[in-house]
C-alpha cells in the first residue's frame, strides 16, 4: 500500500504543471517506485508460496482476453525496441475455460517480459495449442519464443533457482532479481503443470509448460 501511494502520487503529480527539472525528478520517482513495487510482490508471492499460502482460483474465463491483455501490456515495448510480437491461439482450443486467470497471467507476463527484455532483434512468440481434450478437462501447451541471446546449456536449469540469473553480465546489462522464473515455475507446479526451457546461446529460447484447466458447466458459465 505505501509503494502505491508513492507511485501512484508520482503520476498524479506528473499531470500538473512542472518545470523540467521538476518532471526529471518524478519520472525518476516514477520508475523507481514501479520497480520496487515489482520486487516487492514477487518476494511477497515467493513467501506465499514457500509457506503453501498460495491458493488458486477455479472460475470462468476467455482466453482470447488473456491473450488480448498481453498484447495490450507489451505492444509499446515491441514497438519501441523493433521486435515483432505475435500471439496466436490455436482454433481448437476452447474460448472459455474454468480456473486462475490471473495466475495464468502472471506467468505469461513473465515469460513474455523476459523474452523482449533479452531480444535485440527478431521476434518473440507466444502460442497456445491443444493437447487433450477429456470430457469437462483439456490440457494446453503453452509456448513463449524468442530470437534472443539464449541461455548456455549449464545455466538452463539454474534460472529457475530464487535470485538466481544466467550469469553476473545479465544482470548488470539487463537489470531484473532473478525471481520471475522462479514464481513461475513454482505457480505452474502448484496447478499440476511444469515449466522447461530449451535454448541454444545466440539462437533464442523457447518456454514452455502445459496445465489443464476444465470446462465450464452451465453452472459456472460466463455473466
Amino acid at each position: 500500500t505505501p509503494m502505491n501511494a508513492i507511485v501512484g502520487i508520482s503520476k498524479l503529480l506528473l499531470g500538473t504543471p512542472l518545470s523540467l527539472q521538476q518532471k526529471e525528478y518524478l519520472q525518476a520517482i516514477d520508475q523507481s517506485g514501479a520497480a520496487l513495487l515489482t520486487i516487492i510482490n514477487d518476494i511477497l508471492d515467493l513467501s506465499k508460496i514457500e509457506a503453501g499460502k498460495m491458493n488458486f482460483e477455479a472460475l470462468p474465463f476467455r482466453m482470447s482476453d488473456i491473450l488480448n491483455a498481453l498484447k495490450d501490456i507489451f505492444k509499446q515495448k515491441a514497438l519501441e525496441t523493433g521486435i515483432e510480437f505475435n500471439v496466436q491461439i490455436g482454433p481448437d482450443v476452447p474460448e472459455v475455460l474454468v480456473g486462475d486467470a490471473p495466475r495464468l497471467k502472471q506467468v505469461l507476463i513473465n515469460l513474455v517480459s523476459n523474452a523482449l527484455k533479452f531480444t535485440t532483434e527478431g521476434e518473440v512468440d507466444v502460442e497456445v495449442k491443444l493437447l487433450k481434450a477429456d470430457g469437462s478437462s483439456v490440457q494446453l501447451l503453452f509456448e513463449v519464443a524468442d530470437t534472443g541471446i539464449g541461455i548456455p546449456p549449464d545455466k538452463q536449469q539454474a534460472i529457475f533457482e530464487s535470485f538466481t540469473q544466467a550469469s553476473s553480465e545479465t544482470t548488470r546489462k539487463f537489470g531484473g532479481t532473478g525471481l520471475g522464473l522462479t514464481i513461475s515455475k513454482r505457480i505452474v507446479e502448484s496447478q499440476g503443470g511444469k515449466l522447461a526451457v530449451r535454448s541454444t546461446p545466440g539462437n533464442g529460447s523457447l518456454f514452455f509448460f502445459e496445465l489443464t484447466f476444465t470446462q465450464p458447466t452451465a453452472e459456472t458459465q460466463l455473466l
